[in-house]
């Protein structure tokens, strides 16, 4: 029986060294993954790595994030960018981008910083930070035009109206200041042009014109030019018209407006100078039935600022070529003398009908129409002297200007 009980106890230990095999495999297959593991987290997580940075080797934990190895070194030393109101202006010095970074030649965002590792082989090159610009809200607004003139001569005009462009504008959230930034449509410039008349073909042409009327010297004027079959321009002053406002008219000759106090138009603001034209204007149309476009500006004193202002009111502001020196009282025979010695094909002549004592005036006029007309020149209007010329605008002639609507004034 003994043999029986050893075979037994052969058996038992035989399948008990059976049930160990797999632990011990199972504890082994433990050992090597954990094995594998700290193998594999050391080579991706825990290992160092040298990263070059400005050419030199600085130890890094792998996989650490590039913005906090920035930050563990205190940023290599470089300086921060500042924080800039839309206009330049220092509002941070340390409130810009932290540093500047670039890697295998290209710049890296610092939203990118973050997400990018230590890693074998990493190369950065670390600078100063940029500088950075605040918060912004952007408009579009509108750019109002220049002004500019052409040519020269004794008639002046708009040739061409400006227009508003566009442009962005930021204003700083933070210091509230606003910049200009970008022209998105260019303005364009107004543009007076100034020419002399000069009328076509083989006859001469000549202008005789009167400032400051009506007075008491109107009538003599107007009866004279009428016995000769002549016309002329009056220039005549709002605070000045009455019923021989009128009679200018019904004689044929041309009504234009030299303001309504005679004011010397560049001493006036914005607003005063435009009702000093309109006023001028709605008491000449009040007296004469015709609402004048076409003015004499007292002294013959309009600037590109006067026409910035007011360009919309008139047609044109017509100076002279011959001054005859009337106010002068200078003599009958020197006002003649003056007006055929400046005489040619298109001239302005300056007289007056009013402003003070004007005899020599009406004495004079008979021996100036004779001799101009001896000499072969036509007496016309200015608005005939511009149609004679062919370059002026036919809305300019007639005293029809209006500003189109997509047009706007410089400001000035």
């Amino acid at each position: 029986m003994a043999p029986v009980r050893h075979r037994e106890a052969y058996v038992r230990h035989e399948h008990r060294g059976m049930q160990r095999a797999p632990l011990i495999a199972a504890a082994v297959a433990v050992v090597l993954i954990a094995a594998v593991g700290i193998g594999v987290g050391y080579q991706f997580f825990w290992r160092s790595v040298d990263v070059t940075v400005n050419g030199q080797e600085v130890s890094g934990k792998i996989g650490t994030p590039v913005d906090q190895f920035l930050a563990d070194n205190n940023y290599f030393g470089v300086k921060a960018g500042r924080l800039l109101s839309v206009n330049g202006n220092v509002l941070d010095e340390q409130g810009g981008e932290r540093c500047s970074v670039i890697s295998e030649g290209e710049a890296v965002e610092t939203s990118e910083l973050p997400e990018m590792e230590l890693d074998d082989d990493l190369a950065l090159t670390v600078s100063d930070g940029l500088d950075k610009t605040e918060e912004y809200v952007e408009e579009i607004v509108e750019i109002a035009p220049n002004i500019t003139s052409d040519g020269s001569g004794a008639i002046q005009f708009v040739s061409q109206w400006g227009k508003p462009g566009k442009k962005k504008v930021w204003t700083g959230k933070q210091s509230g200041e606003t910049a200009d930034k970008e022209v998105v449509e260019a303005p364009v410039d107004m543009v007076v042009s100034m020419y002399n008349p000069k009328p076509k073909g083989d006859k001469k042409y000549i202008a005789l014109t009167f400032d400051d009327g009506p007075s008491a010297y109107t009538k003599d004027i107007l009866a004279i030019l009428d016995r000769y079959g002549v016309k002329a321009t009056f220039f005549n002053l709002g605070t000045q018209v009455d019923s021989d406002s009128k009679a200018v008219v019904e004689g044929g000759h041309e009504m234009a407006s030299h303001t309504n106090q005679h004011a010397n138009l560049p001493d006036c603001d914005r607003d005063s100078l435009r009702a000093e034209i309109s006023s001028a204007a709605d008491a000449i149309e009040g007296a004469s039935g015709v609402r004048p476009q076409m003015i004499r500006a007292p002294y013959g004193a309009f600037t590109l600022t006067e026409w910035a202002r007011a360009g919309d009111l008139i047609s044109c502001n017509v100076l002279w070529n011959i001054d005859t020196l009337d106010w002068k009282l200078p003599g009958a025979e020197a006002i003649k003398n003056k007006v055929l010695a400046g005489a040619y094909n298109g001239a302005i002549a300056l007289m007056h009908d009013g402003g003070g004592n004007r005899a020599q005036d009406v004495e004079a006029l008979p021996g100036i129409i004779e001799a101009l007309q001896a000499d072969g020149y036509e007496l016309v209007t200015v608005s005939e002297l511009m149609e004679l010329d062919g370059r002026f605008p036919q809305d300019v002639i007639d005293g029809t200007v209006k500003m189109p609507e997509d047009a706007t004034l410089p400001n000035l």
